[in-house]
């Protein structure tokens, strides 16, 4: 076996001492004699192993609405479709952004810019659907999201808590899309309330509990064994979980009214600096994945006042995002994803707005093995064209399951037999690393 693992590829050995593992030792971490192989990562042209699976868990900012790529990240200070925004300078020489950024520029050596997304959706929903999963929505099957395939092919990390969890309201979020429900993002509206009816009601002691529990098993134990399919061994498993998560003490992660006064106040009082709080909880204490959506960019109409009320917001909670992972030491195992579905046109429209824009935009790394200080792809001089190192959804996509180690070409079959696999045909940026 030894000699044949050796005359395998490099991505063939690390998909078979990753299924090894799973299928043979029950584990989703490989043990160290294993490791080196998998975390070889890939060979660039040039022949340098890069690393790979250095992240751990994954903070996804989303931007719904599509963020103004001119306005914030690619900025065009020559060029007359910038309108009144100015630029300014980073710690990092050379890479300049928007003054509405004016906290995030001082954490740019911690972060990559990348510049040069396309996509080809440029309606709303498709395209939060397309970044979200890598796949075109189709009225035939729904994808999951990135978060479902992480902990799909990567499992969880903390038995007792959600692996996947989603903040901010979105009714549009495809979940776990064809996978099953165990994998779909634990959602959570307000993240200054915490998880809601987590606790026993009044009145209801643990034992009367435990008596109701064992009377629901015995009730549905016959259909169960009658009917063992997927969704209905889904709804029982998602039971245990509550249960299990409703007894834990590890419950207290969720309540962000634990974290001192200065701390809050350094995210900002917001909802959205708050969810960013406690995605920081959460993969502190080993949760996989986590989104937080932030809305309002769709700013057809009077982009030069919305854009600067939405940017301080997400500057603030960014900047403090990034520099409390630093400063704990989880941002080498934590990469901070900022995305959004489209960019906006270079045209100022006759509302003073700027309309939906899928040819060119931006999006952000930081962490989990990602390389700071630097900008991948480049727009043409009034940001309406991808000139150097076009990016797919895909590619952004893969880039992120790199970032995490998942082998990108297994396959999961939906329910109708179908194969997928992470990100469709896209290929990371493995530069980044």
């Amino acid at each position: 076996m030894k000699d044949l693992l050796k005359r395998s590829d490099e991505p063939t050995r690390r998909e078979f001492v990753s299924r090894l593992a799973r299928t043979c030792l029950g584990v989703t971490v490989l043990p160290p004699c294993f490791r080196s192989v998998a975390e070889a990562g890939a060979i660039d042209p040039s022949g340098v192993v890069l690393p790979s699976g250095k992240a751990k868990n994954v903070i996804y900012l989303y931007m719904n609405g599509g963020m103004s790529h001119l306005d914030t990240f690619d900025p065009k200070p020559e060029s007359e479709v910038q309108g009144p925004v100015e630029t300014i300078s980073t710690n990092v020489d050379g890479i300049r952004i928007s003054e509405y950024f004016s906290e995030t520029a001082q954490q740019m050596d911690k972060i990559a810019l990348i510049r040069s997304l396309s996509s080809n959706q440029g309606a709303h929903e498709r395209g939060q659907y397309y970044m979200r999963t890598g796949y075109n929505q189709r009225g035939t099957i729904r994808h999951p999201a990135m978060g479902a395939w992480a902990l799909r092919l990567l499992g969880k990390m903390n038995p007792s808590l959600p692996g996947n969890v989603r903040i901010g309201n979105d009714s549009r979020h495809p979940g776990a899309g064809f996978m099953e429900t165990q994998f779909a993002p634990l959602p959570i509206g307000d993240p200054k309330a915490g998880l809601q009816n987590s606790r026993l009601p009044k009145g209801i002691d643990p034992d009367r509990f435990e008596k109701r529990l064992a009377m629901s098993k015995k009730i549905g134990r016959t259909f169960r064994q009658s009917y063992d399919y997927k969704k209905v061994r889904a709804y029982s498993d998602a039971y245990k979980d509550a249960v299990r998560l409703m007894s834990s003490r590890e419950l207290e992660v969720f309540d962000i009214g634990r974290e001192e006064d200065s701390i809050k106040e350094l995210y900002g009082e917001d909802a959205f600096g708050q969810g960013c709080l406690l995605a920081r909880r959460l993969v502190e204490q080993g949760v996989r994945f986590v989104e937080v959506a932030y809305g309002g960019w769709d700013t057809h109409q009077n982009n030069f006042e919305r854009v600067p009320e939405r940017s301080a917001v997400l500057d603030r909670a960014l900047s403090a995002l990034v520099d409390d992972l630093s400063h704990r030491g989880l941002l080498d195992q934590t990469l901070v994803v900022v995305a959004t579905e489209f960019g906006r046109t270079p045209t100022i429209n006759q509302n003073s707005g700027r309309d939906h824009y899928p040819k060119a935009f931006s999006c952000l790394l930081a962490g989990g093995g990602v390389q700071g200080g630097q900008v991948y792809g480049r727009t043409s001089a009034d940001g309406s064209e991808v000139i150097e190192n076009s990016v797919s959804i895909p590619d952004f996509n893969a880039t992120i399951a790199y970032a995490l180690g998942m082998v990108q070409d297994e396959i999961v079959y939906s329910t109708s037999s179908r194969p997928f696999t992470v990100a469709d045909k896209g290929k990371p940026i493995t530069r980044l690393f």
